[in-house]
């Protein structure tokens, strides 16, 4: 097995797990309720007609039913892709009980292969899932495709983890990471400042952070620097 498809197999494991066992808005993990930043751009488009959204990496919809709740009300559209049949079918489940189920669509698949057609969406969301594709490349590809994909005056949220670090609690021991992108946050922060240039920045900045984890029976602490990208095409 290749190393790309252990830390496929191993994030698939995690998520899967999180899913069943953790219901969306409830207390208890990462699942309980939404990313601020995130939430904090929506009273942009409080009135605005026709908002077309793309939440990339949607999981279950911990910010993709928010913004569908917000947008509802004037025609908008939440596209929703993930490469996880489990993320896909719990988040049609969540939409029906958040009765969003019409403005949210759909799409299993993996992001990085995911077509953006130009000026399509007002806002592209992408929460922990750039740094989940296959190369440095893919992730600048992505990016690029996003930001062609946004309209004028649109918005690009990204969030994205760097310098990530993986510790076994029991040795102390520094371990591989199980991250396709594991990168530096000076040079993520590069990366994304060279693809928007020209681009308004209205959020950057880069918080530590560091939680537990369970990988096959072991805990694990996980380190990373969570970067924050928030920028509107001007352009």
């Amino acid at each position: 097995m290749s190393r790309l498809d252990l830390i496929r197999k191993e994030e698939k494991k995690y998520h899967d797990f999180c899913y069943e066992n953790y219901k969306l808005f409830e207390e208890g993990s990462w699942l309980y309720k939404p990313v601020k930043t995130v939430m904090d751009l929506l009273p942009l488009f409080k009135d605005k007609k026709d908002t077309r959204v793309l939440d990339l990496g949607s999981g279950v919809g911990r910010n993709s039913i928010p913004i569908a709740e917000q947008i509802k009300n004037n025609n908008g559209k939440v596209v929703c892709v993930d490469l996880l049949s489990s993320a896909i079918e719990k988040l049609h489940r969540y939409s029906k009980e958040y009765s969003v189920g019409e403005v949210i669509e759909l799409v299993k698949a993996d992001i990085e292969n995911y077509q953006i057609q130009k000026d399509e969406y007002d806002f592209i969301v992408a929460v922990s899932s750039l740094e989940h594709v296959s190369s440095e490349a893919i992730f600048e590809k992505v990016v690029k495709q996003m930001a062609l994909g946004t309209k004028t005056d649109g918005l690009n949220c990204i969030i994205v983890n760097s310098d990530v670090q993986e510790i076994d609690l029991d040795t102390n021991e520094t371990i591989d990471a199980l991250i396709e992108i594991n990168i530096s946050s000076v040079e993520m922060i590069k990366k994304l400042e060279d693809i928007y240039d020209g681009w308004e920045v209205i959020n950057k900045w880069v918080k530590p952070l560091k939680y537990k984890i369970v990988r096959n029976d072991r805990e694990i602490l996980l380190k990373t620097n969570a970067i924050t990208y928030v920028t509107r095409k001007i352009i």
